[in-house]
């Protein structure tokens, strides 16, 4: 047994194809500093990751990250933690900060001179770090700092920049500046901050598992406080990251529940959600929701919330909307804030498809009458949208969904929607194609 485990901690030893030490050292602290080419390479590689987020482009924002420079200091901080090395720690600490700075600055001016200001997907991802960018980047940093002191270094490093993704969320932070939006810049440098903090802390357990040596000082008295210090500044660093993972993954788990209950207590019964806002640090926490059609009494509401306890959701409030004037306000403030859809037209066939309620005509009949008028119709669904008028009096919109074998053209949807504003007698009607 004895003979077994000896040769599988020799499978994994980390110290089989290591790089000299004093290499290594000097490689690291060769890439912390942040002067002349180096600050160009940032600040164009900025400029690229903004055009990406810009324009929605992946592939752009991806050669933007391969390109940086970021990764230097934080692992040069990870090395001066785990050494003792107060230098190197001051170094890369003040070279991340001129780093962050010119990457601000930088994309700052892109998105204020840019005349493209709407905020697209890959741009809001950034804006709200959850407990897998932890991991992302607490196994991202271990996989780069091993790659780092081998002696064969391999291809890791280009996906941990990748991985890691330290430029979008400096990009994101420079748009909300620009725009003025400073709950999109909190966000973004929260991810930013995580991405740093755990690319260190993984830095720092390699460094402590190969035994890097220990900076010499000058003399005892000194390198017991500069010990002393970098400790303590270890655990500053660990304490709230434990804290930031728990607080992190305590709020997914509690998303899963929610919709957990939505899917029992609402989907289940066909009851099409419009709109839904879970305030999950507020007081108690509280999930907000409106429906297209149904309406809840009192007593029903009362019912739901003691339901709540049902699916391990204490200290939470259920509020249902119900007040159309006010509540059309904030459907439109979710549609221009949506995270995951950005695209308006997106969004409304996302909150509204497989979920519309029966209305007053015979929706069978139209749809098979729709076929029959544009034979490359499959299916065409019908739902109400409760709008204002301008009277401030609630009115009701028809919205149609309908799937095609082919895309249909600007002039046949035209033929569609003034055939159905005359079919269903309505003066205002919104037609979408679903994909």
């Amino acid at each position: 047994m004895t003979d077994i485990s000896q040769k599988i901690l020799n499978f994994i030893d980390l110290h089989k194809g290591e790089e000299n030490k004093k290499s290594v050292i000097e490689n690291i602290t060769s890439a912390v500093s942040f002067r002349g080419s180096n600050i160009w390479i940032l600040a164009c590689a900025i400029i690229i990751a903004s055009v990406g987020l810009n324009v929605n482009s992946t592939a752009v924002i991806i050669g933007a990250m391969l390109i940086s420079p970021l990764m230097g200091p934080i692992v040069g901080a990870g090395f001066g933690l785990g050494m003792y090395d107060f230098e190197l720690l001051k170094k890369s600490i003040k070279n991340l900060i001129i780093a962050t700075l010119v990457s601000l600055i930088t994309s700052t001016i892109y998105f204020y001179a840019s005349p493209f200001k709407e905020a697209q997907s890959e741009l809001l991802a950034r804006t709200s770090p959850n407990i897998y960018d932890i991991l992302i980047a607490f196994f991202g940093g271990l996989v780069g700092v091993i790659a780092v002191t081998r002696v064969e270094k391999g291809n890791p490093i280009p996906g941990v920049a990748i991985a890691t993704a330290l430029m979008p969320p400096l990009c994101t932070a420079g748009y909300s500046l620009a725009l003025g939006n400073y709950i999109y810049f909190l966000g973004a440098m929260y991810l930013y901050t995580i991405n740093c903090v755990f690319i260190c802390i993984a830095t720092f357990v390699i460094v402590k598992y190969l035994k890097y040596p220990i900076a010499k000082q000058l003399d005892l008295k000194h390198e017991k406080r500069v010990k002393y210090g970098i400790s303590v500044l270890t655990l500053l660093l660990i304490l709230p990251s434990i804290y930031f993972a728990f607080q992190l993954y305590d709020q997914k788990s509690y998303n899963s529940k929610v919709e957990v209950f939505l899917q029992d207590q609402f989907h289940n019964k066909d009851y099409p959600i419009i709109y839904k806002k879970i305030r999950y640090n507020a007081d108690p926490k509280k999930i907000e929701l409106a429906f297209l059609s149904k309406k809840f009494t009192d007593a029903e509401i009362a019912h739901l919330n003691k339901k709540l306890g049902d699916y391990e959701l204490p200290n939470t409030k259920l509020i249902i909307r119900q007040d159309t004037v006010n509540l059309r306000k904030d459907i439109l403030n979710q549609i221009n804030s949506n995270q995951s859809v950005v695209d308006k037209k997106d969004v409304i066939i996302n909150n509204l498809q497989n979920q519309l309620s029966q209305i007053q005509f015979d929706k069978k009949q139209i749809s098979n009458e729709a076929k029959i008028l544009f034979p490359t119709v499959t299916s065409l669904t019908i739902g109400n949208y409760t709008s204002e008028s301008n009277a401030n009096k609630p009115k009701i919109i028809p919205i149609v969904l309908f799937q095609s074998k082919k895309n249909i053209d600007a002039q046949t949807q035209i033929k569609m929607k003034l055939w159905l504003k005359e079919r269903l007698a309505k003066d205002s009607i919104e037609v979408y194609q679903q994909n």
